[in-house]
């Protein structure tokens, strides 16, 4: 049959069930918005405030639910105004399809109005991206889109699309689409990786956002104990293995736990499951695991030895990997020794709780988890997000949705909105600073009108937080342009959009505050008010080894203890 190339791109993303976008409509993608028109009863649209808001939004339907999420934005501003989603969700690797319009064919290259070349901008931060010139080669574009973002390790794809490529005449044949199967790959050779495992008698697992992203919560669990060892989780791990399980010792890196840092340091093989390295995971590379053998496991080879030389690796599915590695492993595995040690460094250095006494943060975020233990978390990003990942304790994957590599503020209350887009049922919370939060508010608006009834719950504490923890720690106390001052009324201008206002001032306003927010069913924002001096520990110093953690700070001053 033929129709326009506008329809075509709805047919294809019909194809791909897709039943949520996020976008603005412009100029050059008019046909398409035309389009999207006739199938209004099909596929949901949703018009942010910006198109920022619309990739974060997209990134957190697709984290959520582990689908590829969909933008649409238009030439010129608009498709730059969807860079920084489109970076942070390639370094996490979420799958979203990014789709722009452009100039006409015969006007590209020529400066025309609105004209960027989008490609060419976003060639580091993609997968792959497109610029479709035939017509014919429209449907197959979009196609092989979503199969890229969502094959292997997930990511962003860009397809840019010419007014003209959308407005032609064009044969169309409807596909369905392969499934992805990760099983039909064959494994590669696992003995070096059952020979070091049988080897070792103080194994430390630690697992990052590959773990959740291959669904290989189950087979983690059941590796753990089939090697009886204790796992550390990444940030973007976090949800991959239940806090309440014996063998969780908490985060991993310049935030987590002292056991953790203890068990780095004191294995002998490190088992990297599904994790790249980061620099904010390794601290000092140079003292990194220095007693142990490092077996890598990821399903990208190029993140093998980039960070770290490792001693072995494996590349492929974790999920199909651990599988079969529970299987090849001999029973009776056991390190009872080693487990005990873990029993009591999480005795003496709780991994739930500030080691310092209760706070305001672990008040409000652990009474949040009484409250709604099944809600999505989404955050910003500076203290509240560190907060976040300690005391809300995430007890399945796609619960907590972050920024870990790009560290974005402003993404939290975007990707709030596709959360609960894509979950209706489940309550959806940012935990957001006063800093991020004024990068983002708009989207309050779209959180009103579309009846999206995420909680906006700020940490307010009036300064730009981790900056001053960084200023307080290593800068000698010069608040450099970290503290706020401004005068805005949070609740007033919650109200100007619609959404409900709460204040937590103190301690006994945290549970009944909390509690009419989620049973309010609409959209919240509660001031959260902080002390600026409350900190977030454990805390590795920039160029530290990671066994010598800031556990401890007196407020007012820089005294640490280790």
């Amino acid at each position: 049959m033929k129709m326009t190339g506008a329809q075509i791109v709805v047919n294809c993303l019909l194809e791909q069930h897709v039943d949520t976008i996020f976008g603005f409509p412009g100029g050059q993608v008019l046909n398409i918005y035309d389009a999207l028109y006739e199938y209004k009863d099909r596929i949901r649209h949703i018009l942010t405030c910006h198109e920022q808001g619309a990739a974060h939004a997209a990134d957190g339907y697709a984290r959520s639910t582990g689908r590829t999420g969909v933008v649409i934005a238009t030439s010129g501003p608009g498709a730059t105004n969807l860079v920084t989603g489109i970076a942070t969700a390639y370094m996490d690797s979420v799958p979203m399809v990014a789709i722009t319009g452009n100039v006409s064919v015969g006007l590209l290259g020529r400066d025309s109005f609105q004209e960027v070349d989008i490609t060419g901008i976003t060639a580091p931060i993609t997968k792959h991206n497109f610029i479709v010139k035939k017509p014919e080669e429209l449907a197959s574009t979009i196609r092989r889109a979503f199969a890229i973002a969502g094959s292997g390790r997930p990511g962003p794809v860009l397809v840019d699309i010419p007014k003209d490529i959308t407005a032609a005449m064009i044969e169309y044949t409807p596909e369905t689409p392969e499934p992805t199967c990760k099983t039909d790959a064959p494994l590669p050779s696992l003995d070096e990786a059952v020979a070091l495992i049988t080897q070792s008698r103080r194994p430390f697992i630690f697992a990052g956002g590959g773990a959740i992203a291959s669904g290989a919560a189950n087979s983690l669990s059941a590796f753990a104990d089939k090697i009886d060892a204790p796992v550390a989780l990444s940030l973007m791990g976090l949800g991959a293995l239940p806090p309440d399980n014996p063998r969780f010792t908490g985060m991993m890196g310049m935030h987590g736990s002292k056991t953790s840092s203890y068990a780095v340091e004191n294995c002998d093989l490190f088992l990297a499951l599904g994790t790249r390295f980061s620099d904010r995971v390794l601290c000092n590379a140079s003292y990194f695991a220095k007693n142990a053998k490092i077996l890598q496991i990821d399903i990208d080879p190029a993140e093998i030895n980039k960070n770290i030389p490792v001693f072995a690796s494996v590349a492929g599915d974790l999920d199909a990997i651990l599988t079969e590695l529970v299987c090849r492993l001999p029973d009776g595995i056991a390190h009872s020794e080693w487990m005990e040690k873990m029993k009591a460094l999480k005795a003496t250095y709780p991994i739930d709780r500030p080691l310092s006494g209760d706070t305001m943060p672990y008040a409000v975020l652990s009474t949040l988890h009484d409250l709604a233990p099944d809600a999505i978390i989404t955050t910003e990003v500076g203290q509240h997000q560190m907060w976040a990942g300690q005391y809300f304790h995430f007890a399945r994957p796609r619960q907590f949705l972050t920024s870990g590599g790009l560290g974005t503020m402003g993404y939290g209350l975007g990707a709030a909105l596709g959360a609960q887009a894509a979950n209706p049922n489940k309550h959806v919370i940012n935990v957001a600073g006063d800093g991020s939060f004024f990068m983002n508010l708009n989207e309050l608006a779209t959180a009103v009108t579309y009846h999206l009834p995420v909680i906006e719950l700020i940490m307010n504490n009036g300064v730009l937080g981790m900056v001053r923890q960084w200023q307080q720690l290593f800068y000698k106390e010069h608040y450099s342009h970290s503290v706020l001052e401004r005068q805005t009324d949070l609740a007033a201008l919650a109200r100007a959009f619609g959404a409900l206002p709460f204040t937590i001032a103190q301690p006994a306003d945290i549970r009944p505050v909390l509690s009419e927010a989620l049973k309010s069913g609409k959209p919240c924002v509660i001031n959260c008010l902080i002390d600026p001096e409350e900190n977030v520990l454990p805390m590795v110093p920039a160029g530290r080894p990671i066994g010598e953690p800031i556990l401890t700070l007196e407020k007012g001053g820089s005294d640490e203890t280790h």
